[in-house]
């Protein structure tokens, strides 16, 4: 992962999760508009729980086990969530303001790959134009929950701006990036 495109999250101190360690998001707009991300997670042998492998698809509710996020503003109030899992699903949802999902078309599917090693996990995401708002920077939150094997669950996030877990706040939307 290129050191100028890494971004350290923090874990919200209401979650603290034993055996957790870091986790670390590479991200990169391209000059055609995808953008690549990649989620490093890193926790001693066998305290990150991971959602069996399926077939890629649309699955709602992914944030209740491991899942990897995306928050990307579209305007001052409308902003696109995406969920990754570790499973190969994946969710897209649009918002007219904080928490007001509309219903919208989703063009293309994001593409998700996962990697494995004895300390940490990686999930590899690419996200084509089509689904991303129009223009050469976005405004992200980067975040991630966090199953531990106990079934407990820990918050990352590059912000957090509330006394519980909430990535939804704009404020968490800390990380601007421009295309390359």
């Amino acid at each position: 992962m290129s050191a100028q495109n890494t971004h350290s999250l923090l874990c919200h101190p209401a979650s603290p999760c034993a055996g957790i360690f870091a986790v670390e998001v590479t991200a990169n707009l391209g000059a055609q508009g995808d953008l690549a991300l990649c989620y490093r997670l890193r926790a001693a042998p066998n305290a990150l729980r991971l959602p069996v492998p399926r077939p890629p698809a649309f699955a709602d509710g992914l944030w209740q086990h491991t899942c990897c996020e995306l928050f990307v503003a579209v305007d001052a109030k409308k902003y696109r969530e995406f969920n990754f899992s570790p499973s190969g699903e994946w969710a897209v949802y649009d918002f007219a303001g904080y928490r007001e999902r509309i219903e919208s078309a989703i063009p293309v599917a994001p593409q998700i790959s996962l990697a494995q090693a004895s300390d940490a996990v990686e999930l590899r995401v690419l996200i084509p134009a089509a689904l991303l708002p129009g223009g050469a920077v976005l405004q992200v939150g980067l975040t991630a929950v966090l199953e531990a094997a106990d079934g407990s669950k820990t918050y990352w996030a590059l912000a957090h701006a509330a006394a519980q877990p909430d990535f939804h706040l704009r404020q968490s939307f800390a990380l601007t990036l421009k295309a390359s």
